[in-house]
């Protein structure tokens, strides 16, 4: 009997945090979801956890930090499996605040122009592509600019 199979989800509905987001496509392995969970990087219901095989039910909310951006999940469902993104997208609704995400990607506006005359001003120039190492006439600048030996 000790060969016996863990279940899909925990008795009453819920699941081990670290599986729902794996399910969710939150992390692309569950090994990186529990590794995510044991940093602190997740909140449940506003609590910090450090467990992985801590129960999410629906309608927990969870609240990640992820690569510099805070997101707000509502569980709606545990599921079953890790499915296409359309069936991972069925398993939490985003309550993420418009502003929010906004802020944390950069772009202020629905239209991509940015939000402030400063951000508007640096999208105006374009940067230049890289073509393989940079030549003296370059270092010097980049050193100038730093306010090296050169400058």
């Amino acid at each position: 009997m000790a060969d016996k199979p863990l279940p899909a989800s925990a008795p009453g509905g819920g699941q081990r945090v670290d599986r729902w987001l794996f399910f969710a496509r939150v992390a692309k392995s569950r090994t990186l979801a529990q590794k995510l969970v044991q940093s602190g990087a997740v909140r449940i219901n506003r609590e910090k956890t450090d467990n992985a095989a801590r129960i999410v039910r629906p309608g927990d909310v969870l609240t990640l930090s992820l690569g510099g951006r805070v997101r707000v999940l509502k569980v709606l469902d545990p599921g079953t499996r890790r499915g296409p993104a359309s069936e991972a997208a069925t398993l939490y609704q985003d309550m993420t605040t418009p502003a929010e995400g906004a802020a944390a990607t950069g772009s202020g506006t629905a239209d991509g122009s940015g939000g402030s005359a400063a951000s508007g001003l640096a999208a105006n120039v374009p940067a230049p592509a890289p073509e393989g190492r940079p030549s003296k006439h370059d270092r010097k600048a980049l050193q100038k600019l730093k306010g090296g030996p050169f400058g």
